[in-house]
């Protein structure tokens, strides 16, 4: 990027966005292109970010400007999305399909990003066109400012684990599968930072602690994580800091990030670092290494096992999960002043997955309705009031209670600064992992069965993880409390991925009648426009 851009840039930033003022700007430049890879031996086209594969990874501090210059050297439209990045007030760079116009092929969009009022652990992803099966994401660490105080010491190194499911399939022929209807095979195998079986080290001197942070990636399947020979410490959960239980393995989700603190306190030698598939019949395991730095031995013994089809165990792992409430998040104060336990939501929303066959072809659907994306960005089509996009209402808040399903660019009406309880109900045989853009949630509760008012009992309303992915497992529900302090227009769905694809996803549009940029910025000058807002204008400056 040339020095007269990034200045007109910031200029731009100062004037429009006024609160940026004096923090610190971090600019990147990334060229999207084809790549040969071979993470399970076999080889494939992947996608790669200026020619690495899994991506470069981003450093922050707390209320940085993040100004990414994408360049799209692709045959196709390409997004990239940011998993975790609250985007406050900015729901335009959310990068999803509902928000942005795809840049197309020979094309650059710049990404402008703030990381405002955020910490943790977070990572990127392309979400077009199963873009995710073939790479395109990397990690995202966002560090606490020097003066805020952290719960536990520095630790002596910080390492990242991007982990996930892999096929041997290039990403074009798994989506063509979806487009004609049919489901997906089970993944060949499980990749870390993209390589399979014992294709990382990671080394540690005797004695010293360090950080894991750990990002499913993956498109279909739940993992484990654990550590031969060692115990891990959870201190961080999508940016929210956590009581710090001890934990022998870890289930992480589809789309989900953790931080564990690890200290190197056993005998010299090498340690199996391993991530096998959970609730799964054929279990996928790979291993990376971990290395004592005064090692004269390799890996022995047996590779762990870890848990496999028992969800009982899951369940009682996720309901240990609990929110630090002395430490300090993002700001000095601690995480447990804003007591969220006693607000009375202002109603409740229920949501059910489905898998239902419209046009004799396999969907899913949220309420029964299975998103179908518009050529105009729903976001875009809100703004320039495009009639014929999109309707308010066009997903029901709750289930009709029926197996069908229909097509539909679904979007759910809600209110600036509403507080809501939304439970997520699943009636199917799989782990289901949702997300929601723009926000950090408390998961108050989850448990087997129907949900119903009197589920409520049993909700934690005290110390609840906050966090913006959170799983339900088969024949369960799960709770959250979100307080919508967040104009914009936000994708809720799946992280799974094939059945986000085919429809298991919608928006959210959280709306004031304001038209100050207190409440929400304008659209970038330099917003794509495709659709029925091509030709279009943001803004004169």
């Amino acid at each position: 990027m040339r020095g007269s851009c990034k200045v007109s840039i910031v200029l731009l930033l100062v004037l429009i966005n006024g609160v940026l003022g004096d923090n610190p700007y971090r600019f990147f430049t990334w060229k999207i292109t084809y790549g040969d890879i071979y993470p399970l031996g076999v080889k494939q086209q992947g996608i790669l970010i200026n020619g690495q594969f899994p991506g470069p990874h981003i450093d922050a501090i707390t209320n940085d400007n993040i100004i990414i210059s994408v360049f799209n050297y692709l045959k196709e439209p390409f997004l990239i999305s940011w998993n975790g990045v609250q985007q406050r007030k900015n729901s335009w760079q959310d990068g999803v399909v509902g928000t942005t116009c795809p840049i197309p092929p020979g094309k650059n969009f710049t990404y402008v990003i703030q990381v405002k009022d955020q910490i943790g652990s977070f990572y990127y992803f392309p979400s077009l066109a199963f873009h995710k099966a073939a790479g395109a994401f990397g990690a995202i660490r966002v560090w606490s400012r020097p003066r805020i105080p952290v719960p536990f010491s520095p630790p002596d190194g910080d390492f990242w684990l991007l982990v996930g499911d892999w096929y041997k399939t290039n990403h074009y022929v798994l989506r063509r599968l979806l487009e004609a209807g049919r489901n997906l095979p089970n993944p060949d195998g499980v990749l870390i930072n993209g390589r399979g079986w014992g294709g990382n080290t990671f080394t540690v001197q005797p004695g010293k602690t360090y950080r894991f942070r750990i990002s499913n990636v993956g498109v279909a399947t739940s993992l484990n994580f654990r550590i031969q020979g060692h115990t891990m410490k959870l201190v961080e959960v999508e940016g929210s800091h956590t009581v710090q239980n001890i934990y022998t393995s870890l289930d992480i989700h589809l789309g989900q990030s953790y931080s564990v603190l690890v200290t190197a306190n056993q005998a010299p030698q090498d340690y199996y670092i391993v991530i096998s598939s959970r609730f799964t019949r054929k279990v996928l395991t790979t291993t990376s290494i971990l290395h004592y730095s005064n090692s004269r031995k390799g890996v022995s013994g047996p590779v762990p096992n870890g848990p496999t089809l028992d969800i009982a165990s899951s369940l009682y792992q996720a309901r240990t999960i609990r929110r630090n409430l002395t430490a300090s998040g993002p700001r000095p104060n601690p995480q447990g002043s804003y007591h969220y336990g006693l607000i009375k939501p202002g109603r409740t929303i229920i949501l059910a997955n489905s898998a239902p066959w419209i046009n004799g072809k396999q969907r899913f659907a949220v309420n029964g309705a299975s998103f179908v994306a518009p050529d105009t960005p729903l976001k875009l089509a809100d703004y320039f009031k495009i009639p014929g996009v999109f309707n308010l209402g066009s997903i029901p808040t709750s289930p009709s209670g029926g197996n069908g399903g229909y097509l539909q660019s679904s979007v759910m009406a809600a209110n600036f600064r509403e507080f809501i309880e939304v439970v997520f109900q699943n009636w199917e045989n799989s782990v289901q992992s949702w997300h929601v853009s723009g926000y950090s949630f408390f998961v108050v509760g989850m448990d087997g069965g129907q949900w119903t008012p009197g589920s409520r009992s049993k909700y934690n309303l005290r110390d609840a993880v906050s966090r913006s992915t959170v799983q339900v497992y088969p024949r369960a529900w799960t709770a959250i409390y979100i307080a919508l302090d967040n104009v914009g227009m936000w994708n809720i769905r799946s992280e799974n991925w094939a059945r986000q694809y085919l429809g298991q996803q919608f928006y959210l549009r959280v709306y004031t009648s304001s038209t100050s940029y207190r409440d929400e910025y304008p659209p970038p000058k330099n917003a794509l426009m495709c659709g029925l807002a091509r030709g279009r204008h943001t803004r004169p400056f």
